[in-house]
This record gives C-alpha cells, structure tokens and sequence, in this order.
C-alpha cells in the first residue's frame, strides 16, 4: 500500500472514502458519474447527485460477490461425493454444519427458509468484509489506469448496502410476524405489551421503537465496524513503506477476527429476530 506524493492527506483519505457514484446531476440536467478531472468540467461529488443516485462500485462488487458465493457451493453441491471429500467440499460442509447448528440452537420452529436465508448471510457478508484486506491501492489503480476515478470495493463501507440488507430482514420479520400470529395478533403483540391495555400508546411507543432499532442497529453495527477497519487501513496506507508493513501485517490477521465475527453477529441476530417473529406472546 502506498499513498500518492501528489496529494494531501485529506484528499488522499477523502478519494478512498468516495464511492464511485452515478446519477442526476440537475445542474447540468443529465446523467453523469462522480469525477475529479477537470477536463470534464464542472467536478461531480456525490452530495451534488439528489435521490436518483447509485454507488456503482457497491452494486458491483456486493452482486459480484453473491454470484461467486452461488457459483462456488452450487459447483462444490454437483461435485459433492459420499467418500472422503476433497477440501474445498469439507470445508463447504463445515460452514453449512456450523449454520445450521445456529440455527437449530435458536430457530425452535419450522420454516425451510430460516437455514439458507442465514447461510446466505453469513457468506455473502464475510465475502464482501474480506474484501477490506485487499491492499487499499491496489484495486483503485488498476480502475485509475482504466479511467475510473473512484472505486471502492468493501460493499459493507457503505451504509446504503447494509441498511439495505437490515431492511431486507425487517420486512421479514414483519412478514413472519403477521403470518404466524394475524394482522390483530400482531397489533395485539405492540399495543398490549409491557403494560397493558391500559397503557395501549405507551405500549405501542415502546414497541414500534424497538420494532424499528433492530434493522438501524444491524446495520449500522455492520458498517461502523468495518469503515472503521477501512478508516485504519487507509492510515496505514499514509505512513511511510516500512511501517505500512509494520502496522498493516498484525492488523490485517486481527481484522480477519473483526470480519468472520461481523458476519456472523448479523446471521445470529437475523435468527434471533425472526424465532421472535414466529413466537406468541
């Protein structure tokens, strides 16, 4: 990893915290992407863009990353033998057993989606997390060279991408709630509870709070913990040669812990919410 002499500090760190963003630039009345090249004129941020906006190089890289999760287990299931697997298989069937043992010790209900919903979630957000231990200048070069200003490639740096997957499983939980217990059950379940009838708008209150703290709170624990790991790895990135190696060795082998353990908060608490959606109160 190594910064540029070219710029300051602040634009260094700034550049690696921007997304590459496309969108309506309404004063120029068209589509444009982020830029920082004169030479295209007026420069684009991402505040410039109003709500028809999108992280490109989010979307890219968190779908890129989902079909490389579909693509490896889909290929290591056809593959699969009943004698001694290989490595890859045994390792596969070690993350698909320590899922499912999750799952079993909180999920007491039946539902065939619990268990790969949170398979799903475990891979695909270690994936995009591992990401972050890619040295930082390496992947934004290669798109420098291709003309592309901005790139990020740790998806869950963005909150728009893990607010999107906390909500993803808010309306889950919604969804469940509704359909084990009825619409009146439900209703039942956030104005009768903690204090009850009497007390039906302090209820309601309490609850629709907490009803909506734990998709904020899933996603925002995921993002602030690795832009925080970003954060670092960009520090590094500023120090001179031989104390990036220094400094970026023993924090990468941490953050590996940081990455597997994020992943995995998220996978348990979407199993938590949702046994709490399938159980009557």
């Amino acid at each position: 990893m190594a910064s540029s002499d070219t710029v300051t500090s602040s634009e260094y760190i700034s550049h690696h915290l921007t997304n590459l963003t496309f969108g309506y630039h309404e004063a120029s009345e068209s589509w444009r992407f982020v830029n920082t090249d004169p030479s295209h004129g007026e420069v684009i941020m991402p505040g410039d863009f109003g709500f028809w906006a999108i992280h490109v190089d989010t979307m890219l890289w968190s779908v890129g990353l989902g079909i490389l999760f579909l693509w490896l287990f889909r290929s290591v299931a056809k593959k699969a033998t009943s004698g001694v697997p290989g490595g890859t298989q045994n390792f596969i069937e070690t993350i698909i057993e320590f899922v499912d043992d999750n799952v079993k010790g909180i999920f007491h209900h039946k539902n065939p989606v619990i268990a790969p919903l949170s398979l799903t979630i475990f891979v695909w957000i270690f994936l995009m997390n591992l990401m972050d231990l890619v040295p930082i200048d390496w992947v934004p070069y290669v798109a420098a060279q291709m003309g592309i200003g901005y790139m990020k490639i740790v998806p869950t740096t963005d909150p728009n991408a893990t607010l999107g997957m906390a909500f993803s499983v808010f309306f889950l939980i919604i969804y469940y709630s509704i359909k084990q217990k009825g619409v009146s059950g439900f209703l039942a379940e956030l104005s009768l509870q903690p204090m009850g009838k009497w007390m039906i708008p302090f209820n309601l209150f309490l609850e629709v709070v907490g009803l909506l703290a734990k998709p904020i709170s899933l996603a925002l624990r995921l993002f602030g913990n690795m832009y925080a790991g970003e954060m670092i790895f960009i520090l590094i990135a500023l120090l001179p040669f031989w104390a990036q190696w220094v400094l970026s060795v023993p924090w990468a082998i941490f953050h590996i812990l940081v990455i597997t353990l994020q992943a995995f908060i998220f996978m348990v608490l979407t199993i938590v919410y949702l046994a709490m959606a399938h159980d009557d109160h």
